[in-house]
């Protein structure tokens, strides 16, 4: 059975360095900076006092205030950048076989504002102070029950939950369900609110996080000799993928192909990546086997590039050992360094990101590239934007538990 071509047909966004597409897009090229103070909680007694944090942000821009009111931020967010990609498809739900549109939307963990704040009302005034909305306004699954709802979509529902490799998880999964002939469409993609307390002193604990707090702006330095940890973010990002035919038929805008995907497990360590990045070798090259291309073909990695030790030269190291010498030819450049690290949402930013450089035959700057480690040695496209042709992207994530998502992405030709 021959497989059912999947293209892009609808983008929404909502960043640390923009609240849409057209401004997060300018802010890439820029090189702009979504590090800032953390306003959501006192700092005071935490190593690490910055983040990078959705700015201006209106919820009553998507949804009246009594709806606000029983969602957690990360549905907020979700249900924001869904309603702009599917604006963006110019999709008629009048017309359309509402059957034949599902949602796939992920959050690596969900209300932890809720859970929070909740808890806290428990501690100090019992548990008849909990709120009936506790649990829906909690759970992770109901970013994409709720996008289900507010559209009318009643093809597969779910979510993904893989800690960093979430929201590239539920596109993998969206793809896949319209591939098989199970969708039309899909919305899909994830969402993350977790610069909470609890989250900035939790990986506090695990050392995971930078604490240059005096400098951080610069804090979120992938692939450099200096990085001591990734920057907190948060934000949506939200893909509308269409059956080519399906697209075609109703005269879609269409931004990219998805072509290929490549899912596995490191079976190593709970945050630990395998050692050589054993386990991303194989996620790039299942994606570019499902894509039918030869690794040449490569123009662009997106990395996952978190401005952590481990992962940047274990990542370099995959891209070496899978490409060879065209890993030298390619160019990998780590959006991070400047919206920060949205956790379950950073694949779908990240994957707006690489559609977008395709669109644009432009690469964003890798920020804060001063002088990279002597093991990371490839063209970061460091603190410069690069234009090139980018026929097929490829863009990383990778989460603790070993959870590894490569996507491809390619210039659409009919």
């Amino acid at each position: 059975m021959s497989k059912r071509r999947v293209v892009v047909t609808g983008l929404g966004v909502l960043t640390p360095i923009g609240n849409n597409l057209h401004d997060y897009w300018e802010a890439l090229k820029a090189g702009k900076s979504g590090a800032c103070p953390i306003s959501k909680f006192d700092t005071e007694r935490f190593d690490t006092k910055f983040a990078c944090e959705v700015q201006n942000f209106d919820p009553q821009d998507f949804m009246d205030r009594k709806e606000a009111r029983r969602m957690d931020n990360f549905t907020q967010y979700a249900m924001a950048t869904a309603q702009m990609a599917m604006d963006d498809s110019k999709i008629d739900l009048e017309k359309v076989d509402h059957e034949r549109i599902g949602v796939v939307y992920g959050s690596g963990i969900g209300g932890m504002d809720t859970f929070e704040t909740q808890h806290t009302a428990f501690m100090e005034h019992g548990p008849k102070r909990i709120s009936p909305f506790f649990v829906p306004m909690m759970i992770s699954d109901i970013a994409a029950g709720q996008i289900s709802i507010r559209f009318r979509l009643k093809g597969p529902n779910y979510a993904t939950t893989s800690a960093c490799a979430t929201s590239s998880h539920a596109i993998a999964d969206a793809f896949i369900l319209i591939q098989r002939g199970s969708a039309d469409v899909m919305v899909c993609g994830g969402s993350e609110s977790s610069i909470t307390p609890m989250a900035i002193g939790g990986f506090n604990s695990a050392r995971a996080l930078s604490t240059w707090n005096d400098r951080m702006e610069i804090a979120s330095r992938p692939f450099d000799k200096d990085r001591n940890g990734f920057v907190m973010g948060e934000g949506s990002g939200t893909l509308i993928l269409e059956d080519y035919d399906h697209a075609i038929a109703r005269g879609a805008q269409i931004y990219a192909e998805i072509s290929g995907v490549g899912l596995t497990g490191d079976a190593y360590h709970l945050t630990a990546p395998a050692p050589g990045g054993e386990g991303a070798v194989r996620s790039m090259r299942e994606a570019v086997r499902d894509a039918g291309i030869e690794l040449t073909d490569i123009d662009y990695i997106n990395a996952h590039g978190t401005s952590t030790e481990l992962n940047d030269a274990n990542e370099t190291a995959a891209i070496k050992t899978l490409f060879g010498d065209h890993a030298y030819n390619l160019v990998v450049s780590s959006t991070k360094s400047m919206t920060g690290h949205l956790l379950g949402a950073a694949g779908a930013i990240e994957s707006i990101a690489s559609i977008l450089s395709i669109k644009n035959s432009l690469i964003p700057p890798t920020i804060n590239l001063d002088e990279p480690s002597p093991e990371c040695d490839l063209n970061y496209s460091a603190k410069k934007i690069t234009e090139k042709e980018i026929k097929f992207a490829l863009s990383n994530t990778f989460g603790f538990g070993g959870h590894n998502a490569s996507l491809i992405f390619n210039k659409f030709e009919e």
